[in-house]
């Protein structure tokens, strides 16, 4: 294939906006590879191995574990990704490694299948606030992990890892507050958005030692970047404000679009034209789901479809790709299949719902 096909600096804005990353087209052999002898690199030799989400709760943690404990080996996994890097640390940890997991929540008991290798040599801790399954959460703990679960409509996962690591700093407590601010989306403190964006878009490990060092308040050099960035970003949010559409759904009010964006902003786009709740499916084939005071069940949402989450805020991504086809009819009809699986979640939370009526607005 062409590179310039999937080049996002070739890409026009309206392009970019429907289609997913570069990255996105890369095999997931060669992407199995690379991160392989990536956490081989990482893991050989450390005496500390968190694996974490490489948003800026998850970047959070890590930062308060390096302080914990001197240094500390980072492997970022996403929520689907926890068995391959716990399966990693089994392979290619020392005895005597201390294991972190953080920000992550198990979708199933195939997510933590290598845990009882790991947790029989290693010791581990689990630091998080996701809503879990009591039978998962057993399991862990059964396998001997200390797991920890703070209340996800209260703390951050950042704040339950300085809780239960000891970090006295000040800087570190405002770290876990501001990162609370983004993550609980309270957007009271401006830096929280700040925050998000630099974890979004900076290399983990330059995030990580960042905000070690200066803790919520980002360096100069930093915010102009983040400026410079946000310019597309805006860009992309609009378009994907205006693509989409609010619907009735039994009782719901629900704002639905789709495009590659900033999820949160879109979904704070469509509160304030009443939606309840929001959904934004991305190019890639996953959806964010977002919640207001009105809706705390989206966790029950992306439950039903292949994710998990918060009452709030969770994500999901339905099992109905089988092959390319199935993502270029995604692509040219703006997630059309996956908008209606989600919508069709929604109706079933209520158990009387008839079918669901719904009504365009």
């Amino acid at each position: 294939m062409d590179d310039a096909l999937i080049d996002d600096d070739d890409l026009s804005l309206s392009r970019k906006s429907v289609l997913p990353g570069e990255g996105f087209f890369i095999p997931d052999s060669v992407d199995e590879a690379r991160e392989t002898a990536e956490a081989r690199e990482a893991i050989v030799g450390a005496t500390t191995i968190v694996i974490a989400d490489p948003d800026a709760d998850g970047l959070a943690c890590v930062a308060l574990c390096r302080e914990a404990f001197g240094s500390a080996a980072l492997l970022p996994a996403g929520p689907h990704e926890i068995a391959d890097a716990l399966a990693h640390v089994a392979e290619f940890a020392d005895p005597e490694a201390r294991v972190v997991v953080c920000d992550l929540c198990p979708d199933g008991e195939a997510d933590i299948a290598p845990l009882g290798d790991v947790a029989a040599t290693h010791e581990v801790s689990w630091f998080d606030h996701h809503q879990w399954n009591d039978d998962l959460a057993g399991l862990v703990r059964e396998a001997g992990v200390d797991l920890v679960v703070g209340p996800s409509d209260e703390v951050c996962s950042a704040d339950v890892a300085l809780e239960e690591l000891g970090v006295d700093a000040e800087r570190f407590a405002e770290l876990a507050a501001v990162t609370r601010d983004h993550d609980l989306w309270l957007r009271e403190d401006p830096r929280s958005d700040d925050l998000a964006d630099y974890a979004y878009w900076s290399d983990p490990e330059a995030y990580v030692e960042t905000v070690r060092e200066h803790g919520a308040d980002l360096p100069a050099e930093v915010e102009a970047s983040l400026a410079e960035r946000r310019v597309e970003k805006e860009a992309l949010i609009e378009q994907a404000v205006e693509r989409g559409r609010v619907v009735e759904v039994n009782g719901w009010t629900v704002g639905v679009t789709y495009g590659r964006c900033s999820q949160n902003e879109v979904a704070e786009a469509f509160r304030e034209r009443g939606a309840d709740a929001s959904v934004v499916v991305k190019p890639s084939g996953s959806a964010s789901i977002r919640g207001t005071d009105e809706f705390e069940r989206c966790h029950e949402v992306a439950g039903q479809v292949n994710g998990g989450g918060h009452p709030k805020a969770a994500g999901c991504k339905p099992d109905i790709y089988d092959d390319m086809l199935d993502y270029a009819h995604h692509w040219t009809t703006r997630g059309a299949v996956t908008k209606q699986v989600i919508l069709d979640a929604f109706r079933a939370l209520d158990p009387e719902a008839d079918g669901g009526v719904e009504t365009e607005r």
